[in-house]
């Protein structure tokens, strides 16, 4: 990570001044040697800060190039470890745009994609409150935000059979249906959530602290996220009520009952800041909360219903299940394929060593991530893989707007602010 280090140093020695030169980070737990912060001090203010983005080198949208339409999913869901099925969800939706089945996703299928992401966006915000708050020294707020995560992980490995990069959400559906148990467990983690997420309020809201360490730190105005392209909690923070789920609907979200979070100012108090966002993820956490209720509601009446797309070229020739071991294919599914029917093994065969073919073209579609706008834009030249793929991560965009949230103030408001954005890094290096 040495970069031009040495020619910045020079250049300040050169200038004889008492600037300080600081090679600040990482600090956030996702900038671990992927965010390099070049902070110009005079004293303890920050003078300027250039950010260098970028050392993960996963080369994700280059291996999947050499993977069929399907297994572009498996690597997507690693871009981001927090929030992983919005990826699937961005990746698939674009997929299906280019096959032209976007009205044939079956509506049990839709259920449960809306019902993941909201489980998975209220993970995500836990661990964007939880980090964030351990930053400043609110230790108490990280361990009780993994205390519920660990709930709606529990959720996950039971219907996808993992904790997190679950590859889940399919071209032409989800890739298998919830469990016999799956609504008992999932009533229970609202009844969890229910109970436990008034705590964060009561820790925070009002805490003289907590609010001293964050009102007035990171601001970032309508303006500013507008020309630098700054979308999600952070945008919703300055108070314009943006959110893709109510402007640009997609699986079914524009039949749901849930309010966008923008906040309001207090007292005369500006917004825009590192506050305002960790009320507007609070606000949201609820509101996600509501929409699983309803998706509980619907799935209760649509057991049985299909999860994947009545197409042997597209989706998997039998109903996909979790094994008995919490993991691999059930054995019905198995014994479908291998001893009862020819053509479901020649399907399974053809989807597995070759894929299905798209129309050649372009697409790209945009979600409400967690943390801002992800869109994917997937071409495709009509062969069996994405000729190429790429995914507009949000937080390559709001990394950028740190100089702008955070010079003329300290050192330490740096954290409080990198913090506030709520980066991933596996999404922006990719």
């Amino acid at each position: 990570m040495g970069g031009d280090w040495a020619e910045i140093a020079q250049e300040q020695a050169e200038r004889g001044d008492e600037t300080l030169v600081i090679n600040m980070g990482p600090q956030h737990p996702s900038t671990h040697g992927v965010l390099r912060l070049i902070l110009e001090c005079d004293g303890e203010t920050v003078v300027k800060i250039r950010p260098a983005i970028g050392f993960l080198h996963t080369g994700i949208e280059k291996n999947m190039e050499y993977r069929t339409w399907v297994q572009g999913s498996t690597f997507v869901t690693r871009m981001d470890y927090v929030a992983p099925l919005f990826n699937e969800a961005a990746y698939c939706l674009a997929v299906e745009r280019l096959l032209g089945i976007e009205d044939r996703i079956p509506q049990r299928a839709n259920e449960i994609r809306v019902l993941m992401m909201e489980l998975c966006r209220i993970a995500s915000h836990l661990v964007a409150i939880g980090t964030g708050g351990m930053e400043i020294g609110a230790l108490t707020v990280m361990t009780i935000g993994f205390r519920e995560r660990e709930m709606i992980l529990d959720f996950f490995e039971a219907v996808t059979g993992l904790r997190m990069n679950h590859a889940y959400i399919r071209p032409g559906g989800v890739n298998n249906d919830l469990p016999e148990s799956g609504l008992a467990q999932l009533r229970d983690v609202i009844k969890w959530l229910e109970d436990h997420l008034p705590e964060y309020a009561a820790f925070c809201n009002e805490n003289p602290i907590f609010k001293g360490r964050m009102m007035g730190i990171g601001r970032q105005d309508l303006t500013g996220c507008m020309a630098l392209g700054v979308t999600g909690p952070m945008l919703r923070a300055t108070g314009l009520p943006w959110d893709l789920r109510k402007t640009q609907p997609y699986c079914g979200y524009e039949t749901y009952d849930f309010d966008v979070m923008a906040w309001q100012p207090e007292d005369g108090w500006a917004s825009s800041d590192a506050y305002a966002r960790f009320r507007i993820r609070l606000d949201e956490m609820w509101e996600s909360l509501k929409i699983v209720k309803q998706c509980a509601e619907r799935l209760e009446a649509s057991v049985g219903m299909p999860v994947m797309i009545d197409d042997l070229k597209i989706g998997s020739p039998a109903d996909l299940a979790v094994g008995p071991d919490g993991q691999g294919n059930s054995n019905e599914h198995i014994k479908h394929i291998m001893g009862e029917s020819m053509e479901a093994l020649i399907h399974h065969f053809k989807l597995v060593t070759e894929g299905f073919k798209v129309p050649a073209g372009q697409a790209y579609v945009p979600i409400e991530s967690p943390k801002g706008e992800l869109g994917c834009h997937v071409v495709s030249d009509g062969g069996t893989r994405p000729y190429r793929a790429h995914m507009r991560d949000p937080g390559f965009n709001h990394l950028q707007s740190i100089p702008l949230q955070c010079e003329g103030g300290m050192i330490s408001d740096v954290v409080v602010a990198v913090g506030s954005i709520d980066p991933v890094m596996g999404g922006v290096d990719r």
